[in-house]
């Protein structure tokens, strides 16, 4: 049977062709790649000095310290690593929701869980190629589907046929799947969650401090539709709930205000816990190019990782 890569988006690939992402943090890896691993090696990404002991091999004397300071210091090597990396993919009912014609070419409608699923898909079809272990978790109220990260060449396969399922009904419940993570013990990496998050913030910003305690970066791709973040509404209009929400008969220019000021303090709020955890947060417009946006992410998560970098003993 033909694997389903309906969400794999060559327009999206095209954007992102030449990029790449590294793990901001320490990894563990099993292969060589190119991630900074806590094992010390030979490979050509400088970590740090430290003092001679006797017997250490004197080809790694910093000749140029000595110079300096009359003192013997080794050069340390990182060993480079293998990323391992989870999509956590939001399968609730509130991402169904849709407003915008995605393309001029295409009839429908581009839904929070599209934008979600192409945006998957894409990093982990890049992430894999670059030889690095990606993993996919979908949920809702509950865990629907799991996938260790792993490089198998069947991977990238089960991971399209899951998104290929598309969403669900149900409420969002992301900290159970954060948690669950956690006590699986999967291996540090980046844990990648796209989701509109409407859900308990304290429950998610306790998951994701779970998660960094265990050593793993969290990456927030906030997905929301143009209708959520805009409410263009003009006349009287029934708003059909979701997630269990009663539908509602109002007036939506007595509430656009408020609305949008709750919303502007809601997401502050969540941009800010993130930004204490040192977690990545982007706002995924489902009516902007995706190739666009995330390759704008990734060209400054690579700027900010350069001026990060430490350099040698001075």
């Amino acid at each position: 049977m033909t694997t389903n890569r309906k969400y794999l988006d060559a327009d999206v690939l095209a954007r992102l062709q030449g990029l790449e992402l590294e793990a901001r943090t320490i990894v563990q890896g099993m292969i060589s790649g190119k991630h900074r691993s806590p094992m010390r090696g030979f490979s050509v990404e400088f970590a740090e000095h430290r003092e001679y002991a006797a017997g250490d091999d004197l080809r790694r004397l910093d000749w140029k310290v000595l110079a300096r300071t009359e003192k013997l210091y080794l050069k340390q090597y990182e060993q480079e690593t293998n990323l391992a990396c989870s999509m956590l993919v939001d399968c609730s009912e509130s991402m169904a929701f849709g407003s915008e014609n995605w393309m001029e070419s295409k009839s429908g409608i581009r839904t929070k869980f599209d934008h979600a699923a192409i945006a998957a898909s894409v990093l982990a079809y890049m992430l894999q190629h670059d030889g690095d272990s990606v993993g996919l978790y979908t949920f809702n109220d509950k865990v629907l589907n799991r996938l260790s990260p792993s490089g198998r060449g069947s991977q990238l396969e089960a991971i399209f046929e899951i998104l290929s399922l598309g969403p669900t009904t149900g409420k969002t419940n992301l900290p159970i799947l954060l948690h669950e993570i956690c006590e699986r013990k999967v291996r540090k990496g980046i844990v990648f969650v796209f989701s509109d998050f409407l859900d308990d913030m304290n429950g998610v910003i306790q998951g994701i401090r779970h998660l960094n305690h265990l050593g793993h970066e969290v990456v927030a791709f906030h997905v929301m539709d143009p209708q959520e973040l805009d409410f263009p509404f003009q006349d009287p209009t029934l708003f059909r709930g979701l997630e269990g929400e009663p539908q509602v008969d109002v007036d939506p220019a007595s509430l656009r205000q408020g609305y949008l000021d709750n919303l502007e303090e809601w997401r502050g709020n969540l941009q800010s816990e993130l930004r204490k955890l040192d977690s990545d947060y982007i706002l995924l417009r489902t009516d902007e190019p995706l190739g666009d946006l995330i390759s704008a992410y990734l060209r400054g998560r690579k700027s900010r990782q350069r001026k990060e970098m430490r350099g040698p003993l001075t």
